[in-house]
């Protein structure tokens, strides 16, 4: 059985093709600047080699059939037919209270999820046209939506709601919803698997520090608590993402500085977080070069970043009275040592004991998932790169075979 799996943002598609008979990626790239002038395709081919097709692509349509264009192509594709393809499985952004698992795509259901486009007006339109892409040019092939939110929709009304006028909440579901639920649902389970564990009567807290970042509390397997809440902006520092700040700021800062509603949204997602703070980049590597080289501004971003994420490690282990194991995921979370070490300094009272040494070298080293706490930590920090992508392909399978 073969799977392709899309991820469409506003500018850009990201795919994997899955065969999950031999459970391989056997083709996977992205398109960039899509609707922009210079749009092109980078393809990733099995041996490792990248290959770049620049192509003007205005829109998702265009995108999408560039994709599968290149997929049966004869010198670098992965199949012979687009025949091949059993299912499409697409990240869908935001499901709102309407979805708590992966759904078989059918009109009903996109009329559903265009319903909670103003939650996530960046995001599920854009989805929604990788949809409209593939009906287009593969009319007959099934589609499944799998759902940033629906793995937090186990939250408990306590914790998701705010303490705004309930009527809000019921007119128009402003409650905290959570993103990243397909990593956290991912590497929680995986996390299991590699220790040999259950879920049940387990207490995880899962770390996904990326350029976005965010923080889940997963008890018995289920989440009973996220960092983000009704958009991607609350909760932890991120690349250009304030994360939390006092509302009362936000309209201080609106009215010194002139800005409307788009303004201010426009400062505290895309030029605020570690930008914001560091003046350098929202990169992590690069803020660490300016850190080598002696930029103080930069020290302090730093040190804020990994005090936001310790405060809610620290949070989350009294939500659950206690934890088992904490997990490592995401671009930072896998592959910078310091996001582990740092994250957990001052968190010995819970039980946490880092190996310095082998956090240091790990990254540098093939081994993708590994245990970085001593043996006589009582919590277990873990390493697990993350597979949104394969969650997917796998919540598409499971649909597909029920039809």
């Amino acid at each position: 059985m073969k799977i392709l799996v899309l991820n469409c943002g506003s500018s850009s598609i990201k795919y994997k093709l899955f065969d999950m008979d031999s459970n391989k990626v056997i083709a996977k790239g992205g398109v960039e600047k899509l609707g922009l002038p210079g749009s092109f395709l980078e393809l990733k081919l099995p041996n490792g080699e990248k290959v770049l097709l620049e192509k003007e692509m205005p829109e998702h349509t265009a995108g999408v059939e560039f994709i599968l264009e290149n997929l049966v192509h004869p010198v670098h594709g992965a199949i012979k037919s687009l025949n091949e393809i059993d299912a499409v499985g697409h990240r869908i952004v935001h499901g709102g209270e309407h979805f708590n698992k992966s759904v078989l795509l059918d009109q009903k259901m996109l009329e559903v999820i265009e319903s909670c486009n103003d939650l996530a007006p960046l995001h599920n339109p854009a989805n929604l046209k990788g949809v409209a892409a593939i009906s287009k040019t593969m009319p007959n092939v099934p589609q499944v939506g799998v759902f940033d939110t629906a793995f937090h929709q186990t939250m408990p009304d306590y914790a998701y709601l705010y303490a705004i006028p309930y009527e809000l909440y019921k007119k128009y579901g402003i409650r905290r919803y959570g993103f990243h639920g397909t990593s956290h649902r991912y590497v929680s389970k995986r996390v299991c698997e590699y220790l040999g564990i259950k879920p049940e009567g387990t207490k995880i807290i899962t770390c996904h520090i990326g350029n976005g970042a965010s923080i889940a509390a997963v008890k018995d397997g289920k989440c009973i608590d996220t960092s983000m809440g009704l958009t991607p902006l609350e909760g932890c520092i991120m690349g250009t993402r304030s994360g939390d700040i006092d509302p009362g700021a936000i309209t201080y800062i609106m009215d010194k500085e002139g800005l409307d509603t788009q303004g201010i949204s426009n400062l505290l997602n895309k030029k605020s977080g570690m930008l914001g703070v560091s003046g350098v980049s929202s990169d992590m590597r690069e803020i660490e070069d300016a850190i080598a080289a002696g930029n103080q501004q930069c020290v302090l971003a730093e040190k804020m970043y990994f005090y936001r994420i310790r405060k809610y490690i620290g949070a989350y282990a009294a939500a659950m009275g206690g934890v088992d194991i904490i997990v490592f995921a995401g671009g930072v979370g896998e592959n910078q040592w310091n996001s582990r070490e740092f994250s957990c300094e001052g968190l010995e009272f819970l039980g946490v004991k880092i190996d310095k040494e082998f956090n240091r070298t790990i990254w540098r080293s093939t081994l993708r998932e590994a245990v970085v706490s001593t043996s006589d930590s009582k919590v277990k920090v873990v390493v697990i790169p993350t597979d949104e992508e394969l969650m997917i392909a796998t919540d598409t399978m499971d649909i597909l075979k029920q039809l």
